[in-house]
């Protein structure tokens, strides 16, 4: 039997060419993504472990770093004072970081909202701090002087002795570079930029109160180990500090490299196993195409004597040969996506660290046992349906049609899939719901030979002006639903996916300008670019603007309201009905004054509160009350939540006072004008972002829309696999139709109209499957929506129709290319000998 399954894989080399396509995309998605997480998981992590050389034992405020608000115990100059006398210490540094917004020489801010850090430079006894290899120049030793690392050197063009401007809190500040320094910094080596001050500067550009520390990083001496280090600093640590070793930190570090990398491992495999699930669709199509020719063959062996499972097995046996061929093309191909990924996201700005490409011995065996396994189940239905035809039966034809009873069984089977789908849909859970639409797309799948019929029927109109080609093409799309079916299935799963993210995606954009429009009245936002706090000098400084009709600082604090937790928003209860739209349920904003409050309705609904009730307000740093009177209950959203009050009964229990945003009104409305003032006001500050409407919509459409993107490109493999599934099912049509095909040629129809009919048939299916694609994507985008909207109050269902129309034209067009190769093979073929062919 495996002599005979091996002369088999030999015999139909070109027939089984898709097969190893459609496998060996899928593994080489697999094994790509699996050598490109671990390559670069394994660099982060060496270049990481560098930066813990200089640290056998790390003290840190219980929980974390100091916020800068002096909310946890400050790591003073005294305390590290200590930890360098302590015995069995070499040295002891002190480090500090944050936010710094560096501007480039067009006054662009550097390394992105999130990745641009500043930090402070800490001599030692050699005057040198382990953690900055410089390149160039010297550290910076006074206000006036900045170091910059390498890689934003090169990518700003900076060096020794050129002037910069930068900003941490609010106000602009220049210096000059006095170094450039190599570092092993994980957010550098992804992307970001750092700036390093000297010791006292960075301490107090970076708001640490009282001079502190966010940590101080202590180094053993010769011959003292990390857990005896670690039980002396232990004596000398404050309350809510900790202590903990330098191992203990790497090994921290390389959980969340772990998880970092894990969660984009999950991502693309997700894709890849769609890849996969679609090949399955062609893999089965191709062996019953395959185990169809070969009836006669297979008769004669269960004649002679072999069993039904040997019948079998000898298709598993040829499964297993094509899969194993497959899965090592695919993983040779894997690496190759795993280089392709690296270079990809290193052009994108993405900084990966290097280190040599990982290939471990579990991503080969798991792309081996994909291709081999996922090829073999493929294939095991086509085999045990062969098995089970009576040899005598076999023997009469060469391609025994398939029985309608299976059919009417698959029917029947999927319409109780379906049935058990909309049941779910029916829960209030929403899980349960989500549940119900996968079960519903399966149900679906089943179905598909059934809804072949009619919507190739309701086509027919369609191909009439193509006369008897178009007859043809429509008599064929039918004559084997089963075939039909796998192969617009194929096309249908990457269209239905496509779709019902488009629609999410295009609806959640409409939704979120629409709560932009109707929530704010301000003509622009102004926030920090990693919107931390911005000092109150910023609003102070716009308010005195001219051009400015009505601003107001947003002054946020946590707190409770009536002991539920909520925002708490000081505002300027003058301006705020100018700057903010709210939707009032009850009251109005005019009571907005003294000890009065807006609240939003979940939390008013939550506690039982009306407009006219005093309620207690009690703020997170403070235990102090407040008790004030609800002047007005509105709808929130999104943008605008929880409890309004004038800025007089914030502040006081703030223990560092600062403003989250700054909303403006211009005296003639956004203009390049009114904005440039805001900006020279402000000192061309890069830290600082200014938004009107349309760029808080753009904002968040443009991080949706590069999302889907990226969705889309991922999915484009799978629309490539379903491809190679039309071409697979025409060639095999084709083969299946020699004798026909040799006779429509015998009787006048020449090469032209044979390569018609046959674009016409690959046209038809493949715009089967994208209809059906779009129509279950459509409903699919409706579930989500449904979810969507309890939590986004602005959202409503928006269908795309200019970009469902691209989908469909592109069905079409894949539908005809995918003809090219069968059409020549069926306009090419000698008539007299496909007539005398069986």
């Amino acid at each position: 039997m495996f002599r005979t399954a091996l002369r088999n894989v030999l015999a139909h080399k070109a027939r089984l060419l898709m097969t190893v396509l459609a496998v060996m995309l899928g593994v080489a998605f697999v094994s790509g993504t699996l050598v490109f997480t671990d390559t670069f998981g394994s660099a982060y992590k060496n270049k990481s472990a560098k930066s813990f050389d200089h640290v056998s034992v790390a003290i840190k405020p219980d929980g974390g770093s100091d916020d800068g608000e002096g909310k946890r115990p400050p790591l003073t100059d005294g305390l590290l004072a200590k930890a360098k006398k302590l015995p069995g210490a070499e040295s002891a540094l002190g480090s500090v970081s944050g936010f710094t917004a560096l501007a480039d020489k067009d006054g662009k801010l550097v390394g992105g909202e999130w990745g641009t850090t500043g930090a402070n430079f800490f001599p030692g006894k050699d005057g040198k701090d382990p953690r900055y290899d410089f390149t160039d120049g010297a550290a910076p030793k006074s206000p006036r002087d900045i170091a910059l690392d390498s890689r934003t050197a090169d990518r700003t063009g900076y060096k020794v002795g050129d002037t910069v401007r930068y900003s941490t809190d609010g106000p602009v500040h220049t210096a000059k570079v006095s170094g450039v320094f190599d570092t092993d910094d994980g957010s550098v080596i992804a992307g970001g930029s750092l700036v390093v001050f000297d010791n006292d500067t960075a301490r107090k550009a970076l708001g640490k109160k009282n001079m502190a520390y966010d940590e101080i990083d202590v180094k053993a001496a010769a011959g003292t180990s990390e857990g005896a280090l670690k039980a002396s600093v232990e004596k000398i640590l404050p309350k809510d500090a900790e202590a903990e070793t330098g191992a203990a930190l790497k090994d921290e570090q390389d959980r969340m490299i772990e998880q970092n990398t894990s969660s984009m491992s999950q991502v693309l495999l997700i894709f890849a196993g769609i890849a996969l699930f679609v090949g399955i669709f062609i893999i089965a199509n191709t062996f019953t195409m395959l185990v169809a020719q070969r009836t006669k063959e297979l008769a004669l062996m269960r004649a002679v004597g072999a069993s039904r499972r040997q019948v079998t097995r000898s298709v598993l046996i040829e499964a297993f040969i094509v899969g194993l061929i497959a899965a090592v093309a695919g993983f040779a191909l894997g690496i190759g996506v795993a280089v392709g990924l690296e270079s990809l996201m290193n052009a994108g700005g993405a900084s990966l660290p290097d280190g040599p490409l990982v290939i471990g011995p579990t991503t080969i065996v798991t792309a081996l046992l994909i291709g081999v396994v996922v090829t073999m189940l493929a294939a095991w239905l086509p085999g045990r349906r062969a098995a089970k035809i009576p040899p005598v039966a076999a023997m009469n034809s060469v391609h025994a049609s398939p029985t309608t009873r299976g059919l009417v069984v698959r029917n029947t089977i999927g319409s109780l899939i379906v049935a058990l789908g909309v049941g779910m849909m029916f829960m209030k859970d929403n899980y349960v719901k989500s549940g119900g639409a996968a079960v519903i797309l399966v149900g679906v799948i089943v179905l598909t030979p059934l809804l072949s019929r009619p919507f190739i029927a309701a086509a027919g109109p369609l191909l009439k002006p193509f006369g008897v080609t178009g007859k043809l093409a429509r008599l064929n799309s039918v004559r084997n639903p089963r075939r039909t079916a796998s192969t617009a299935s194929a096309l249908m799963i990457g269209l239905t996916l496509i779709t019902a993210m488009t629609v999410v995606a295009v609806s959640m954009g409409n939704a979120i300008n629409k709560m932009a429009t109707d929530s704010l009245k301000a003509d622009y936002a102004l926030s920090m670019a990693n919107f931390q706090p911005l000092t109150p000098k910023v609003h102070d400084k716009l308010a005195r603007l001219p051009e400015v009709e009505a601003s107001s600082a947003m002054r946020t604090e946590d707190g409770e309201a009536d002991g539920s937790s909520t925002q708490i928003t000081g505002v300027d209860p003058k301006s705020f009905a100018k700057l903010v739209g709210l939707d009032f349920t009850s009251g109005s904003m005019a009571g907005l004054k003294g000890k009065a409050a807006l609240i939003d309705k979940e939390l008013a609904d939550d506690q039982g509160i009306k407009t006219g009730d005093t309620v207690p307000v009690k703020f997170d740093d403070d235990d102090r009350t407040e008790r004030l009177k609800v002047v007005g209950v509105y709808q929130q959203n999104e943008m605008i939540n929880g409890l309004f009050t004038p800025t007089a009964n914030v502040t006081p229990h703030m223990s560092k006072v600062v403003d989250q945003q700054v909303l403006l009104k211009m005296k003639g409305g956004t203009s390049e004008k009114a904005e440039d003032a805001v900006v020279k006001a402000l000192g061309d500050n890069p830290a600082i972002k200014i938004q009107d409407k349309a760029d808080i919509s753009n904002e968040v459409g443009g991080a949706i829309n590069m999302l889907l993107n990226m969705l889309y490109g991922l999915l484009a493999m799978a629309i490539l696999v379903a491809v190679l599934g039309v071409i697979n099912t025409l060639a095999m049509s084709v083969f299946e139709r020699k004798h026909e095909i040799g006779m429509l040629r015998a009787i006048g129809l020449d090469r032209a109209k044979i390569k018609q009919m046959v674009r016409l048939e690959s046209v038809v299916i493949s715009l089967f499957g994208a209809v059906l694609g779009v129509g279950l994507g459509l409903f699919l985008g409706w579930i989500a929506g449904n979810s969507i909207s309890g939590t986004v109050k602005t959202y409503t269902m928006e269908v795309p129709v200019g970009r469902i129309v691209i989908f469909l034209a592109i069905a079409a067009v894949v539908g005809v290319l995918a003809a090219v190769w069968p059409a020549r093979s069926a306009a090419r073929l000698n008539p007299l000998q496909a007539i005398k062919s069986e």
